[in-house]
């Protein structure tokens, strides 16, 4: 196991090997108010490790960037008044090179407290996990973000050239099911290791008889939806996922567009024919809730899946391998490729307790009109994906790649 320093090291330096194909022109763009430019997550992940763990353990340390709070503070308002996250593409002051030296300037001061530790307490290192962790989480919405951003641009331009390593799936097996009988589960963590607020207290939780497929839904299963007219049946959907599908004039899953009879998708690669053996991906859990509804299933709930995939390995298509969305195979998928909504919404655990002080915002104070989606997706490092591990978002969200798993009562 990696020391806390190899750790920090290595979590930073892949966040620059995430970049690393990127022009300078790329750095600010922010196509909508969902997503951030480059520039920002760089400085904003920096910010975190200066903010909470250098202001206070670095005897005398001052802002590197003087203004960093009042520009690279997310959403802690019991530190500032964040900067509109609608309007982060405006940043163009500092400058993309002033955003490295920053990068740099905290590495420098954090691998030395790393590498001295002395008079450092456990809240230190506990600091130290969570912002590494908090890093993890915007590689992989580097990701996300940077697709969306790349999809505005008319001539769709790839991220990267693809690599040898993504082979396109040519088949898939008809789903199976795993069956599982009522009774008390035991759902979240007590353990040790790192796990995020939101994730606790381990607790009991009863379900009732439920059975759950053996593999995501495949784009070609989802082709089918679409054209027996899925997006224009009222019937199947959720009142304010049906006011969506109206307002966004939606048709298929976001990137998707039709040529010639054919669909084709962008990919953060370029413009590619859909592989109908593929997970489908970035659909709303309002869409992943219809299709299931037709197909005359239901979504599973968080509990469910915990509890169904509980012995699984964590193994699956990660951030690291740099597959992306090239390729992806459903049948060896449970964790990594695609994140899967659930039906259940996100609230906190029973006996949960919010932290103290600005790091009670982390989680808890978003537990309203999100749902929940387990497993992690292709652009998940590796070491951040765990079975407890609660992913959210609003119901109407796509950017993200969100995919489905269908369960059902009973056997």
């Amino acid at each position: 196991m990696k020391s806390i320093l190899e750790q920090y090291v290595y979590t930073r330096d892949l966040t620059l090997k995430i970049v690393e194909p990127l022009e300078i022109e790329d750095y600010g763009i922010q196509a909508n108010a969902d997503v951030s430019p480059p520039k920002w997550h760089l400085a904003h992940t920096t910010w975190f490790f200066e903010d909470f763990i250098l202001m206070h353990y670095k005897q005398g340390y001052q802002y590197y960037l003087e203004d960093a709070r009042k520009l690279f503070n997310s959403y802690y308002e019991t530190l500032s008044k964040p900067f509109p996250k609608s309007k982060r593409g405006l940043v163009s002051r500092p400058t993309v090179k002033e955003v490295m030296e920053y990068r740099h300037a905290v590495d420098k001061e954090i691998i030395a407290l790393l590498s001295e530790g002395e008079d450092l307490d456990d809240e230190f290192y506990k600091l130290i996990e969570l912002g590494i962790n908090h890093e993890q989480q915007h590689q992989e919405l580097l990701i996300t973000d940077m697709k969306y951003n790349f999809s505005e641009n008319p001539i769709q331009p790839a991220y990267k050239e693809a690599s040898s390593l993504g082979e396109s799936k040519q088949t898939v097996a008809p789903i199976n099911w795993s069956s599982f009988e009522e009774g008390l589960a035991t759902v979240g963590s007590n353990e040790e290791r790192f796990k995020f607020d939101n994730e606790e207290p381990a607790h009991k939780h009863y379900l009732y008889p439920f059975s759950i497929a053996d593999r995501p839904v495949t784009n070609g299963e989802f082709m089918k939806f679409i054209e027996v007219g899925g997006y224009s049946s009222p019937e199947y959907w959720l009142s304010d996922g049906w006011a969506t599908v109206g307002k966004e004039q939606l048709e298929a899953p976001l990137y998707w567009e039709k040529h010639e009879g054919s669909w084709y998708t962008y990919t953060l690669f370029g413009l590619k024919e859909v592989n109908q053996y593929e997970p489908v991906t970035h659909i709303s859990f309002y869409e992943a809730d219809a299709y299931a509804r037709w197909a005359g299933f239901r979504l599973p709930t968080e509990q469910e899946w915990e509890h169904a995939f509980k012995e699984e390995k964590i193994e699956g298509s990660f951030l690291e391998n740099f597959i992306l969305d090239e390729a992806s195979d459903p049948e060896k998928t449970v964790f990594g490729s695609v994140w899967e909504w659930t039906k259940s919404p996100y609230v906190a655990y029973p006996e949960s307790a919010r932290p103290e002080g600005a790091l009670g915002e982390y989680n808890a104070k978003f537990m309203s009109n999100q749902m929940v989606l387990r497993g992690g997706s292709c652009a998940t490092p590796r070491n951040h994906v765990r079975l407890t591990y609660r992913n959210f978002f609003h119901p109407d969200k796509r950017w993200q790649f969100s995919g489905l798993r269908l369960a059902k009562d009973g056997k």
